[in-house]
């Protein structure tokens, strides 16, 4: 567990937003990593995503690196963030883009803002 505990603590020190998820930011493999990518791609969110079904050892690694039983999670500056339904609710309430502005993550505010107008 050691290497895959290296390689997390390195993805997430080296890029300011990552994604752990089943499948890529092009391609999710399941309704959770798709809709936490599709909000990050739709704000124009710069991430790293890290597909946790290519790597087992990732895949079980995140989960305990995180203290949290599920995918996607997703890290801001080294700090983990969340899972869908935080992300979710999060967007919704305006948290994300204050976490966002915060640790001078560029994103779209107006794609953000449609988001909520959509959901309101």
């Amino acid at each position: 567990m050691t290497d895959a505990n290296t390689q997390i603590k390195e993805t997430i020190t080296s890029n300011d937003v990552v994604l752990f998820m089943k499948g890529t930011k092009e391609m999710p493999q399941c309704g959770f990593s798709s809709r936490v990518a599709g909000v990050l791609n739709y704000m124009g969110v710069d991430f790293s995503d890290v597909n946790v079904l290519s790597d087992e050892g990732i895949r079980q690694g995140i989960k305990d690196f995180s203290n949290w039983p599920t995918i996607p999670q997703l890290y801001v500056k080294g700090e983990f963030v969340g899972g869908c339904d935080i992300i979710t609710e999060m967007t919704l309430s305006g948290e994300l883009d204050t976490l966002l502005e915060e640790n001078g993550v560029t994103f779209d505010k107006d794609a953000a803002d449609k988001i909520r107008e959509a959901n309101g």
